[in-house]
């Protein structure tokens, strides 16, 4: 993880799976460019939660794409952000959901930049661990205000990223 000595904060974390992701993503063909289905399971997502925001992030070496996205009207839903932005970098590297169901309860995350450019408030991430072991990215999902998000959240995020994961073995398998 980087280090901030002014506000002594630990940010982003370093990934060291960063590379052999990079090369089973593009391998799968996934992270490059928007998908319909995914769109579309992102707005599901966004139906099951309530949230503003749902996203299938994958994270490179340099960004995150999100292959999937559910924004709301009026937000021109941007498709790519830093790596050292948002909280899927965390899920990926710790392989393990995240729920912050108020960002600013939680100084490592509340100076996010995420926070000041669109007002994120609550995050719920799940890890896409595949069959190699490997976490590709997340499936997410983010809301301007706080939300109590609790077991059922947690179990719906966990579903919903197990499903993914279930989606891309098979096309997988398919392509071999």
């Amino acid at each position: 993880m980087t280090y901030d000595p002014i506000g002594r904060l630990l940010l982003t974390p370093v990934d060291r799976e960063a590379p052999e992701r990079t090369l089973r993503l593009r391998g799968l063909g996934l992270g490059q460019r928007p998908e319909p289905a995914l769109d579309a399971f992102a707005d599901e997502l966004a139906r099951m939660t309530g949230a503003a925001y749902a996203m299938v992030n994958f994270i490179d070496e340099h960004r995150q794409f999100f292959a999937g996205l559910h924004a709301p009207p009026g937000d021109p839903g941007e498709r790519f952000m830093a790596r050292d932005h948002g909280y899927c970098p965390y899920v990926v590297v710790r392989r393990k959901a995240l729920v912050l169901e108020d960002v600013r309860d939680f100084p490592r995350f509340a100076g996010n930049a995420l926070v000041d450019e669109i007002g994120v408030r609550s995050y719920l991430g799940a890890p896409l661990i595949d069959r190699t072991g490997l976490a590709l990215g997340t499936v997410c999902v983010a809301d301007t205000e706080p939300r109590r998000w609790g077991r059922t959240g947690l179990e719906t995020i966990k579903a919903f990223a197990a499903r993914l994961m279930t989606e891309i073995s098979r096309r997988e398998a398919g392509a071999h």
